[in-house]
């Protein structure tokens, strides 16, 4: 007799909705728990190549105390495509911000991870009085030579082709992710220094890569093409410049939280294991709360 052995990217805590926007069906998880107290609704967009499905360990952590909501952004997971043929952070955001109109969320705090971040940022200067703290994990401040490297070679645009190529180069591609940064650029010099991800993880982020093949491209691109050392100044909120310790773009955490007015740095412990997830929830959390940086 086989043993089922569920998904940590399932959980019974989270349920699935769809929202009908200007682009189409957006797609979201949301915690079910409704806590009481005075904390606003959190809204988590989730980094490039997946969906919301890699931000539910830590939406189920954060959920403890406040609703929490995670869309897939427009292009990934189950959510439709962006209507424009290049678009850009600042039309995420707008759909972003229809969406909180939609669900009835007057006022949100606002996590965004990597590509997320970057929406975060445009959602954070196009609805301030919407967002109460904003937290950036993982923004990538690259200078005009990366800026060029990655947009030429990190997103290629992938079709299907008769003999499924496009199953290889997706497991390759979250692969070599976890193990090079960029990953375009497979030499010693450019090794992460961290574990690589488990089997587990590359296999849901390579079928969320497949489900998007059209569209995964367009996310990444938009985030490599904003001008964010121009944008970062115009944040008004409270704002938490992160990054775990495993993540290449720690290295522009405290870059980031000096071009930010309110904006304070904070470099965790790699979130890898479940006593660094539960850490980094927690320094979440208390600057949520409170606007402490987190010690």
């Amino acid at each position: 007799m086989s043993t089922h052995h569920p998904s940590p990217w399932h959980h019974q805590a989270i349920e699935r909705r769809f929202v009908d926007l200007t682009p189409g069906q957006v797609h979201l998880r949301v915690s079910r728990a409704d806590p009481t107290g005075s904390e606003p609704p959190l809204l988590m967009l989730h980094a490039s190549p997946a969906s919301s499905l890699m931000l539910v360990p830590l939406l189920v952590q954060l959920a403890a105390g406040r609703r929490c909501f995670a869309p897939d952004t427009l292009g990934f997971g189950d959510s439709a495509a962006p209507t424009q043929e290049i678009p850009e952070a600042s039309d995420y955001a707008a759909t972003m911000l229809e969406m909180l109109d939609a669900l009835g969320l007057e006022q949100v705090d606002l996590y965004g991870s990597h590509t997320g971040a970057h929406i975060a940022v445009e959602l954070a200067i196009l609805a301030p009085n919407r967002i109460r703290r904003l937290v950036l994990d993982g923004v990538a401040l690259f200078d005009a030579e990366e800026k060029a490297a990655v947009l030429a070679d990190y997103a290629p645009a992938v079709t299907p082709d008769i003999i499924g190529s496009q199953f290889n180069w997706a497991w390759h591609f979250v692969r070599d992710q976890a193990v090079y940064f960029p990953y375009f650029r497979r030499d010693k010099e450019h090794l992460r220094q961290a574990d690589m991800s488990g089997e587990q993880l590359l296999h849901v982020t390579a079928v969320d890569v497949l489900k998007a093949l059209w569209t995964y491209h367009l996310g990444y691109r938009a985030a490599f093409r904003h001008e964010d050392r121009e944008r970062l100044p115009l944040v008004g909120q409270r704002t938490l410049v992160m990054a775990d310790l495993g993540d290449p773009l720690h290295v522009t955490v405290d870059l980031g939280a000096e071009l930010i007015a309110d904006g304070v740095a904070w470099k965790c412990a790699s979130a890898a294991s479940a006593d660094g997830l539960n850490a980094k929830a927690e320094g979440i959390d208390g600057f949520l709360r409170t606007g402490a940086s987190p010690k």
